[in-house]
């Protein structure tokens, strides 16, 4: 099936493709791919992705358009909340995912997989503050032996400097460099211990993520965006792990604001039909 085909019947995927290609030469951004031949040609696969920023996702998919694929992401839930968002995921097979109930995010990851798509997973989960790799959950690696699909490992560099949380956003016509890598796809070994895996998926991208530095060029001491590791004013990996947490506690109370709020809701309307 050519790759024209899937466009065809995919009109909405194919417009973001253009928008996204239109958006990056809008930007000037000097985008440089290695690796893309080691995307599969066809069949599943879980596309693991580092995490730096609001925008790698586009520089990541752009790539795999290259090859003639197409990405299908896992995404927070709350992007549902939004008319036109929910219109793209229902559109694109985008896996919303709900914390509270992942795993039917997982089982339609999935779906995805068998049915031989390219499932994109942000393994850390959330975007690190320090710019290096976090500590990696075991869902990449668990679908992808249970789907029976290799994994690719994958850098994204550089889009970070666009817009990235602590930093300042910068989408116009920055002509930044942004280097993408992908790695050798690896079979998991579904006999073994996804927390081994995955381990192993996270020392293997962390490697690339070095060799993706050192070939990307000057990174300029006290710069918002350079990692800690090499004089930028990032915060240290054990600084980011405490600004995350307090993050995080602040998130979950937001949720279950939500929730009780839509919980109150629900509950009017019975309320006035007993009376």
């Amino acid at each position: 099936m050519s790759s024209g085909a899937r466009r065809h019947r995919e009109p909405v995927y194919r417009t973001l493709e253009i928008i996204a290609n239109t958006l990056v030469r809008a930007q000037g951004l000097d985008l440089h791919f290695t690796g893309v031949q080691n995307i599969p040609e066809t069949g599943g696969a879980v596309l693991c992705v580092n995490h730096t920023g609001y925008v790698d996702f586009i520089p990541a998919a752009l790539g795999v358009q290259r090859a003639g694929r197409r990405t299908r992401f896992l995404i927070k839930s709350e992007v549902m909340d939004v008319a036109i968002m929910r219109f793209l995921v229902n559109h694109t097979m985008t896996v919303p995912v709900d914390r509270s109930r992942g795993a039917d995010a997982y089982r339609a990851a999935l779906g995805r997989l068998r049915d031989g798509h390219i499932v994109a997973v942000y393994p850390e989960a959330t975007i690190s503050r320090s710019f290096e790799l976090k500590e990696f959950k075991s869902g990449a690696v668990r679908m992808a032996a249970e789907a029976g699909v290799p994994v690719v490992p994958a850098i994204v560099w550089g889009a970070h400097r666009q817009w990235t949380k602590g930093g300042a956003r910068n989408m116009g016509r920055s002509r930044l460099p942004v280097h993408v890598r992908y790695g050798l796809p690896f079979t998991v070994d579904a006999a073994g211990e996804p927390e081994r895996e995955t381990l192993r998926l996270r020392d293997t991208m962390d490697s690339m993520l070095l060799e993706v530095q050192d070939a990307y060029g000057p990174h300029p001491a006290g710069e918002f965006w350079v990692p800690s590791r090499l004089g930028g004013s990032a915060p240290t990996p054990q600084e980011a792990a405490v600004i995350e947490a307090d993050e995080a506690l602040l998130k979950a109370e937001a949720r279950a604001r939500k929730a009780a709020r839509r919980q109150r809701e629900t509950a009017q309307p019975r309320d006035r039909g007993n009376r």
